[in-house]
């Protein structure tokens, strides 16, 4: 619970931590457009203002020069009056051509306006010069406005033809503006037009003062073009502020999109993660978190609905053997090819990947118990066609165990419990099946767990003890060696076959330090026989073999014992070199080095013996007993065991037949040429444990070797026997045949000499 707390609040922090990293990066890109656009903003405010200050200043400047025109055409007027020669208005020089303006810039204060009307001849010359200005192509009249005592009256009964009446009533509001700021004495107004983005939105106008006698009388309103007024400047200004606009804009588009990018790619990974949180990352398929909250979640709802779920755990049988035969790579793409099976077999129910290979598959519907059975049974039969990969048939094989919500009591630890049970009795029964839970799996449960309990005091107790078998050579059937094989003597149960106790071993994790045991008592007990050319042969098996402690094992035994390496013989099978052939050869290699010798067991029962015989020089190859059991009644078997022995004498190994029971098969052996036999014909594992015991079996069985084998002209050699107390051929195993029968010596000749 403490560690759950932790985690949620680890996941917690997490999240916190991820929003608080997601608000940072989101206040960042707020920030950075705000500062861009209060960038550009004050940009644009700083071009509006000098757009404006430069059209102000012009349109100021042009009222300046028109007004002195003004004023020069008034005073040549009146000097010409007063002489009396007046001269065309056609040939006045007029100096307003706005490019020869510019000149000067005096600016003169106008004096206080009195509010005189204006004499008729100032009102000519006025209408004249306005006349006069019609020619002008920047310059065009508006109106003319007359100050009387008491207010201004603008007179547009001149209008250009160029400006319409709606036009001038448009623009009347603005010629009142510039009116009312000539009346309070300001200086040159001006109406400059201009918008919020800074371009001029219609006609600047002008309000040229009319003087008489340095008193303003009137004022012109004029319309003045300011086309190409800093036409230069300004372009330079906006194509300035674009260039900088557009590097800003360019260098924000970029953060952005970086920022951007960093942030899909996290909410990629974080999607990713969220994925693989809760799915397998290799099949796809949901995990063991996903399938355990989902069936939490089934049974409250089938509990709260009085209905019924079910749940079946799906193991691959020997998925240790595709991996080692054939990769890695082609193990991960078939068990890809089996999460596609299960999915379409089971459709809409939940199947997920517990572990390597380990599948559940969660039934919520039609979950009766026909309905499940015809599924595990479709399952069974989507496994018969066999995948192909890398140009490879790979069978597969699954063992399916099947439990209801009704028989766990509506837990899902129980009802997992009980799937599991089932499928520990399919795996033992065959594979490639289905079985349903049933109660007396947990009494089977019970006593395998009692038993493992029992066995961890074992070899605390000294419950264990080796028998040996006897080996022959068939040349002149002399005793060769004995073979190890390992009995549990239970205080309660008696002898107990290692086809019971041995998977259990396994299971448990028990199985290194019982073969280490068995390999230091052989060799212990084997030092103290008094032949000392009788071999003692020890089986290793794959589940105990562990590629560089193995043969420093091998080494620590042979030291303690003081026994000669020539005399110990390590069996292996072949399913021990598919593991790991090189490891293997190499630890089989460091013990030949020793001076032990190598066995090949079960010879001819695996997969590929002959690669492996090529690969490795073994001493011994030794016939499975399946094939010396048909022998002379089998043609196939007969010819298996003859190419056995032709290449045994090829490589130059000793061939050792297993199994030998009746005389025929003795004969027929020897006939092939096999070298050595072992069997109940020659004598039943015997207890060899002191040099008494030892004597007196080697006596036995020289006995009825001797009585049962031997040719008459060898029949003298009896003689030389020591008396034997009446009984001694039946007993000399130091087993009786009630307790043979418990051994399952020949029921299961994989277990028949354990493990070292």
């Amino acid at each position: 619970m403490i560690r759950q707390d932790q985690g949620g609040k680890a996941r917690q922090a997490a999240r916190e931590d991820g929003g608080l990293r997601s608000f940072r990066t989101l206040l960042g890109i707020t920030t950075g457009f705000t500062v861009v656009l209060g960038f550009a903003s004050a940009i644009h405010t700083a071009n509006v203002f000098f757009s404006q200050a430069i059209y102000t200043r012009d349109a100021q400047e042009a009222t300046r020069r028109i007004e002195r025109d003004l004023q020069e055409y008034m005073q040549q007027r009146r000097i010409d009056a007063s002489e009396q020669t007046p001269q065309p208005l056609a040939e006045q020089p007029l100096r307003l051509s706005i490019d020869s303006l510019g000149g000067e810039r005096a600016a003169r204060r106008a004096p206080a306006i009195r509010h005189q009307p204006a004499p008729p001849s100032t009102e000519l010359t006025v209408t004249e010069f306005m006349s006069h200005l019609e020619g002008n192509e920047l310059v065009a009249t508006v109106a003319i406005a007359w100050f009387d005592e008491k207010a201004p009256s603008v007179d547009t009964s001149i209008i250009l033809p160029r400006l319409s009446e709606p036009q001038i009533a448009q623009l009347m509001p603005r010629v009142n503006r510039l009116l009312s700021g000539l009346l309070d004495n300001t200086a040159l107004p001006v109406d400059v037009p201009s918008n919020y983005l800074g371009r001029r939105d219609g006609i600047t106008l002008l309000a040229v003062p009319i003087r008489e006698h340095h008193t303003i009388t009137g004022a012109m309103i004029l319309s003045y073009n300011q086309e190409m007024t800093g036409l230069f400047l300004n372009d330079v200004i906006r194509i300035g502020v674009a260039v900088m606009m557009a590097m800003v804009f360019a260098a924000m588009g970029l953060a952005a999109f970086f920022v951007w990018s960093r942030f899909r790619d996290r909410l990629h990974a974080s999607k990713t993660i969220q994925f693989l949180a809760h799915h397998d990352a290799l099949t796809g398929l949901p995990n063991r978190t996903v399938f355990s909250t989902k069936l939490n979640e089934a049974l409250r709802l089938a509990h709260a609905k009085a209905t019924n779920i079910a749940v079946m755990l799906i193991d691959v049988d020997k998925f240790k053997d595709v991996n080692d035969t054939h990769g890695h790579a082609a193990g991960d793409l078939f068990l890809q090819v089996i999460a596609d099976r299960l999915s379409s077999v089971f459709g809409d129910h939940l199947v997920a990947r517990l572990s390597g290979d380990e599948f559940a598959v969660l039934i919520a519907r039609d979950s009766t118990r026909k309905a499940v059975t015809k599924l595990a049974a479709t399952m069974i039969a989507a496994t018969k066609v066999p995948t192909r990969i890398d140009g490879k048939d790979i069978p597969i094989s699954l063992s399916i165990g099947v439990a209801q919500a009704t028989e766990a009591a509506w837990r899902s630890s129980r009802l997992l419990h009980c799937a599991d049970l089932a499928l520990y009795r399919a795996k033992h029964s065959g594979r490639s099946t289905y079985v349903w839970y049933s109660p007396d799996m947990d009494a089977d449960a019970q006593k395998r767990k009692m038993l493992e309990a029992d066995l961890r005091n074992a070899l605390k107790q000294d419950e264990f003890r080796l028998l040996y078998q006897p080996q022959f050579s068939l040349s002149d059937l002399r005793l060769t060696g004995y073979e190890t094989l390992l009995r549990w003597e239970h205080p309660e149960r008696g002898t107990i076959s290692p086809t019971v106790f041995i998977p259990i071993a396994e299971d448990a994790g028990l199985i290194e330090e019982i073969g280490s045991w068995v390999l230091n008592r052989a060799c212990h007990e084997a030092a103290h026989w008094r032949d000392t050319s009788l071999t003692v042969a020890v089986n290793v098996s794959p589940a105990q073999f562990s590629p560089g402690k193995t043969e420093q094992r091998v080494a620590d035994a042979l030291k303690a014992s003081g026994l000669a390496p020539e005399r110990l013989e390590i069996e292996i099978t072949e399913s021990l070199l598919i593991s790991d052939t090189e490891a293997v050869v190499k630890t089989l290699s460091s013990i030949r080095q020793m001076g032990a010798s190598v066995a090949m067991d079960d010879f001819g029962t695996g997969y590929s013996s002959l690669s492996y015989l090529s690969r490795f020089p073994f001493d011994t190859i030794k016939i499975d007993r399946s094939f010396v059991a048909t022998v002379g009644k089998n043609p196939t078997t007969d010819a298996i065991i003859a190419s056995i022995v032709g290449l045994g004498r090829s490589l130059g190994v000793t061939i050792t037949a297993e199994g030998v029971e009746n005389e025929d098969q003795v004969t027929l052996l020897r006939a092939a040429g096999c070298d050595k036999v072992q069997g109940f014909l020659f004598g039943r594992p015997m207890d060899l444990s002191d040099k008494t015991a030892h004597h007196n079996a080697a006596l036995a069985q020289q006995a009825k070797r001797d009585a049962l084998l031997l040719p008459p002209a060898l029949g003298e050699a009896k003689t030389a026997l020591p008396e034997l107390e009446p009984g001694a051929l039946d007993t000399a195993d130091g087993i009786s045949p009630e307790t043979e029968a418990t051994t399952g010596e020949e029921a299961a000749p994989e277990r028949r000499s354990n493990v070292a």
